[in-house]
């Protein structure tokens, strides 16, 4: 089986060409093809000669993702099926406002984690995306954003298929292509990797002193409710989970963003909203209220907008910095997961 040219870092590219008798420079212009011009065939590489391009054939292959089905919503949002090298599905979004674009991509194909809520976790975690496969994301977004909106991606938020720290080697590999000037050249500082709370891998990353923006998918601070949604919390208890962002906000300077969405009859009263209120003045953060996008299990509901207002008024009471994140693409499949679903069982 012939090798992905791209799992190749820049000098094993070089080595390569000079242990065939081409010049190493050659290693940085394919270099530059792969990853700044995201190209997915050799016969596009135009500066290099038709020999050099028949060899790269006949020793490697560039395995590219291909958008297999797309759905537009009224609102601008966009929402793609990405088909993987070997058939398997995941999803990306393209979620345009008024000044900035923000691609949602995925880190796995399914997910191992079992949140009641989420479409993802009803699809068997198949494999981790590698690394090119998390940028491929990233780059057929851009494309899309500059088609339709004349402007490139300006944002990247980790909150699509799979939980990215349990792929951190290709997520870390990933985020350094995105941010590279030999990738997209995107700052660090518009990056969000969201996590359900794998505490030692928060730890791991405030150790490697990472540029990127932390959230962390939170939705209770009690930890009965949080365990009932989600169940894998109970290996990740709340104390512990706290004790990881507090090491992450002194060793990055960087405050957390909890993710939260409240429920009808799950945490929509005042004992939740004032374990969240205790839970975030622990350590600095805000908090990102949304909206829920409904998804087959019907014991999620949205809760009542007075609930909402209770959340905020409380927050912003003890000097917590609130913001609500509407939901976009309710006329499409929308909610992570959704849409390879329905494809997956057609």
């Amino acid at each position: 089986m012939k090798k992905d040219i791209r799992s190749l870092n820049l000098k094993e590219l070089c080595s390569f060409f000079e242990s065939n008798d081409f010049p190493s420079f050659r290693g940085n212009q394919v270099y530059n093809w792969l990853w700044n011009k995201s190209v997915f065939s050799f016969d596009e590489m135009t500066n290099i000669s038709l020999q050099l391009r028949d060899l790269l054939k006949k020793e490697f292959v560039i395995n590219h993702i291909k958008i297999d089905n797309i759905q537009k919503s009224k609102d601008g949002t966009i929402k793609n099926a990405v088909k993987l090298f070997d058939d398997l599905l995941v999803e990306s979004v393209l979620i345009p406002v008024k000044n900035r674009t923000t691609a949602c991509i995925s880190s796995q194909v399914g997910c191992s984690l079992d949140c009641e809520f989420c479409a993802t976790s009803k699809l068997k975690r198949i494999r981790n995306l590698n690394a090119d496969e998390i940028f491929d994301q990233a780059s057929t977004i851009n494309l899309q954003s500059k088609h339709y909106y004349n402007r490139p991606i300006s944002n990247i938020v980790f909150m699509g298929m799979g939980e990215p720290l349990l792929n951190y080697k290709n997520l870390i590999l990933g985020i350094e292509k995105i941010t590279s000037k030999d990738g997209l050249g995107l700052s660090p500082k518009r990056i969000t990797v969201s996590t359900s709370g794998i505490s030692k891998l928060i730890i791991k990353m405030a150790d490697s002193q990472v540029k990127f923006n932390l959230a962390v998918s939170l939705h209770s601070a009690i930890e009965e409710t949080r365990n009932k949604i989600m169940p894998f919390s109970v290996k990740f208890p709340l104390d512990e989970l706290l004790n990881a962002i507090k090491y992450w906000n002194k060793k990055t300077g960087k405050i957390v963003t909890y993710e939260y969405i409240v429920w009808k009859e799950i945490n929509d009263d005042l004992r939740h909203i004032n374990a969240l209120v205790k839970y975030c003045k622990a350590s600095p953060s805000k908090v990102n209220l949304i909206q829920y996008n409904k998804t087959a299990n019907s014991l999620f509901v949205s809760a009542e907008d007075n609930i909402i207002d209770k959340y905020i008024y409380e927050l912003e009471k003890n000097r917590i910095p609130v913001t609500i994140r509407k939901s976009r693409g309710k006329d499409i499949d929308a909610a992570c997961g959704q849409l390879a679903n329905k494809l997956i069982n057609q």
